[in-house]
Formats: C-alpha cells, sequence, structure tokens
C-alpha cells in the first residue's frame, strides 16, 4: 500500500486545520482495511498506531505539503514508511515530563517496534521515519 495526501501548509507553532487530522483517521483505517485483506489482522493494532504516530508527527511538524505513507512485506517483516520530504533532525523520541500534553509518539513507536522485535529510524536526513515490525512464522 502506498498513499499519498496533501496537507495545508502553515506556519510554524500553528496547529493544522481538522481537515489535516482527519487524514490520520484516514490512513489509519487504509493501513487496518490492507492488513486484514492480506491476512495480517493480528498486526493491525500495532501497525495502526504506529502509522497515526508518524502521520500526525508529519503533520504537526515538518511544515511540508504531501506525506506518503507506505506500507510493504521485506524479509518477515512488515514496514511502514512515512515520507514528508522535509529533511529534519527533530524525529528523535524525548522522554516527556509527567505532566506534558505531548510528545510521546515516538517513545511509543519506539517501544512498540522493541516489543514487535523490529527497529525504526530515520532516512533522507528526517524526510522519511520508519518502523519495522517482525511477523508472525508461517
Amino acid at each position: 500500500m502506498s498513499a499519498t495526501f496533501e496537507i495545508n501548509q502553515r506556519p510554524l507553532g500553528e496547529l493544522p486545520p481538522p481537515e489535516d487530522g482527519e487524514k490520520v483517521s484516514v490512513m489509519r483505517r487504509r493501513t487496518r482495511q490492507r492488513l486484514s485483506a492480506r491476512g495480517l489482522a493480528y498486526v493491525a493494532d500495532e501497525a495502526v498506531l504506529i502509522v497515526s504516530e508518524l502521520v500526525t508527527n508529519a503533520i504537526v511538524h515538518s511544515g511540508g505539503r504531501e506525506i506518503t505513507v507506505s506500507l510493504s512485506l521485506r524479509s518477515g517483516f512488515l514496514r511502514i514508511d512515512v515520507r514528508d520530504g522535509v529533511p529534519s533532525f527533530h524525529a528523535r523520541p524525548k522522554a516527556p515530563r509527567d505532566a506534558d500534553e505531548n510528545g510521546r509518539g515516538l517513545v511509543l513507536v519506539q517501544s512498540l517496534a522493541e516489543e514487535g522485535r523490529g527497529a525504526w529510524g530515520v532516512e533522507d536526513a528526517g524526510a522519511t521515519t520508519w518502523c519495522e515490525l517482525r511477523l508472525a512464522a508461517s
């Protein structure tokens, strides 16, 4: 699966409009549908959460105009790529304080990748964030 959608350009620090947030829901639904259709429903909950966090980060922090979400199967792993096309070095998890209302997304992605015996990272100087989850052996 690969899907590309546009987002509204806005000044850094300004919250995205509701229509951009709705695209996160669309990507979650598409992810679940595609994985279920391929007999991979058992990994859908984790994948949907990862897609949600990575797409939200791209919308909120990239300053870009277009996001591409790709799911692929590679050597026993489900790979999720979210590309916003904007180089950034902010795609690193930071330990949020208890009172913080946000800032847990990449920590969650890292935790899910580790629990799923996978990995995550950034490519293209931060323009793409990816995560891999190990699939069950058949």
